[in-house]
């Protein structure tokens, strides 16, 4: 009888034990398995992200192309309602949203540079240029500097 006893209690000691182990084992792989779905969904999320601020970036710097062709096409005198004041305002009103959404994308030290470029490209629209010469070499460092902070962000 008593060898029964230790049998029984021997086998139900090895149930428990084996039904332990399996919990631990089963819990240990749903938990790296969650890990592995959640760093999916990261790298998913980070290349959408990425995504997103390039199409932004394309999107401001085809428009900066425009305000920069409006600028140097800038008429000495100009009347509001005529042609050009009004194909620079809807430029600018373009270029403006397109900094926003830089604005919201990018970090405030790449943001600087979108800004300083943005700003000297709106004076060289409404307020005219002494030179075109002296303008390009402006708008050519701050791109530069703009297009370098970008791709630190990117990177």
């Amino acid at each position: 009888m008593v060898g029964e006893l230790v049998t029984a209690i021997t086998s139900l000691g090895g149930v428990v034990l084996g039904g332990g182990l399996s919990y631990l084992v089963q819990n240990n792989t749903q938990r790296m398995s969650e890990r592995a779905e959640q760093r999916k969904q990261d790298v998913a999320q980070a290349e959408n992200r990425r995504a997103e601020r390039l199409t932004h970036l394309e999107r401001f710097i085809a428009v900066a192309a425009e305000a920069e062709r409006i600028a140097f096409d800038r008429p000495n005198g100009w009347e509001p309602g005529e042609a050009w004041p009004t194909a620079a305002q809807e430029v600018m009103n373009r270029l403006w949203i397109a900094e926003r959404m830089l604005q919201v994308l990018y970090p405030a030290d790449v943001y600087t540079t979108v800004r300083a470029y943005f700003e000297r490209l709106n004076r060289a629209v409404w307020d005219g240029v002494p030179t075109l010469d002296d303008l390009y070499a402006e708008l050519d460092e701050l791109r530069g500097v703009f297009l370098a902070a970008v791709r630190s962000a990117l990177d």
